[in-house]
């Protein structure tokens, strides 16, 4: 049975997703202030933490670097901050994926799915579909029906490699920039609208309403199966 942490200060929320939770088969504990939930987490060791980052004792994003510095459990933040300074700076600090208030509990359900599939194992030589295509991550191909292949340059593969090894998962923009282009580059997001744009050309069907390769505004990009 899957461990969700939920770490918010409102009652209400509490309650709600608890009950939708543990009516899905989830084991559900709760936190309302951040130290509770540092302590539970060490506790507890669950499998996925939902956050508010507007706490009564700390910030979220405290809470988000004080987990990361011995945890690699995914969180989903859950916030009523829109604005994209507060996405971008959770995601920097090391959530995975970040989902405004409110929001319908069929969606975080769905994020979490997502956020919750295992990569594959080193060295598995995985294979990834990808619409009509497989993406061969062993041998950096990417084949269509009877071996058709699609010319990717070393940046496209690059960026599609860091998607398709986390299905599902907000991969944020600063991530990619600095680990395809370097630190140099962190603001460079126009190049992730142009390469993303030429990948889609490549590997979705409609281009214009992509199904696998997706943008999450001010945020990044995720990749659906």
């Amino acid at each position: 049975m899957t461990r969700v942490l939920v770490v918010d200060d409102s009652p209400q929320i509490l309650a709600t997703l608890r009950l939708n939770l543990r009516a899905r088969d989830y084991e559900v504990a709760v936190a309302r202030d951040g130290a509770l939930a540092l302590a539970r987490a060490a506790g507890w060791h669950p499998d996925l933490v939902l956050l508010d980052l507007g706490l009564p004792d700390l910030d979220g994003v405290e809470v988000i670097r004080g987990l990361r510095a011995w945890s690699t459990v995914p969180i989903i933040v859950l916030s009523g901050r829109a604005e994209s300074d507060d996405k971008v700076q959770a995601l920097d600090a090391g959530a995975d994926d970040y989902l405004t208030k409110p929001f319908g509990v069929d969606e975080l359900l769905a994020r979490m799915r997502a956020i919750t599939r295992r990569a594959p194992a080193d060295g598995a030589d995985p294979e990834v579909a990808l619409g009509p295509w497989t993406v061969d991550l062993a041998r950096k191909t990417v084949t269509g029906e009877g071996g058709r292949a699609v010319h990717l340059t070393p940046t496209e593969w690059a960026i599609l490699e860091l998607l398709v090894r986390d299905p599902g998962r907000l991969i944020a923009q600063r991530r990619i920039l600095a680990e395809v282009w370097g630190p140099a580059h962190l603001q460079e997001t126009h190049y992730l609208r142009v390469y993303l744009a030429s990948l889609r050309r490549k590997l979705e069907d409609d281009p214009s309403s992509p199904r696998h390769l997706i943008t999450e505004p001010g945020m990044g990009y995720r990749f659906e199966p």
